[in-house]
Order: C-alpha cells, then sequence, then structure tokens
C-alpha cells in the first residue's frame, strides 16, 4: 500500500482501490509517497514502487485463479527463472544432504 497521509503512528495508505489505516510502528516514521509491505493492518517493510508493483500483479493473478480465470501476466517474473532454494537448502544439497 501507498502511504497517503501520517499521524503519528498511524497512515492512511491506499491500494488504488481502497484506503486503510496502517500502524506504522515496526517501520518508523515514512513520508506519504512510501509504499509498504502491510499485513492486518500493520506495515511490515519500506518496500519499492517496482516490488508494489510485482505484489499487486501477483495478488491480482490470485484473485483471478480464484475466479476461475487465468494467471495471464502475474508471475511473469517467476516464469522467467529457474526456481532455486533457500541459500541453507542449497547447500545442504551441495554437500549431499537430504533436504527432505
Amino acid at each position: 500500500m501507498q502511504v497517503v497521509t501520517v499521524d503519528g503512528i498511524a497512515a492512511e495508505c491506499s491500494d488504488g482501490t481502497r484506503r486503510e489505516l496502517i500502524d506504522l510502528s515496526l517501520v518508523g516514521d515514512v513520508p506519504p509517497g512510501t509504499w509498504l509491505l502491510t499485513h492486518l493492518g500493520c506495515a511490515r517493510e519500506i518496500i519499492t514502487q517496482p516490488e508494489a508493483r510485482q505484489i499487486m500483479a501477483a495478488l491480482d493473478g490470485l484473485r483471478a485463479l480464484m475466479a476461475g480465470e487465468g494467471l495471464g501476466e502475474a508471475f511473469a517474473d517467476l516464469e522467467a527463472r529457474a526456481p532455486s532454494l533457500p541459500p541453507h537448502l542449497q547447500a545442504a544439497l551441495d554437500a549431499g544432504q537430504s533436504t527432505g
């Protein structure tokens, strides 16, 4: 969501379709225009506009899939690359250890 106005530790934020009051306690003071990753009314992380667009596209794709439609380009950034393991699992795999 993008910060519209700030009042202390709360901000009115918008995702383009709705507005919501978001708690800023975990991210600190941010100016209007800042993009935030939010969950359950709380800002979890400051993100860039391109990251916000990718997240919104992915959520739109999931909504479309749940409505019986196709994903479209919602996960194009993931489809364009090979899958990868988290570093600790890749290290275990490279060392010949089972990951399961």
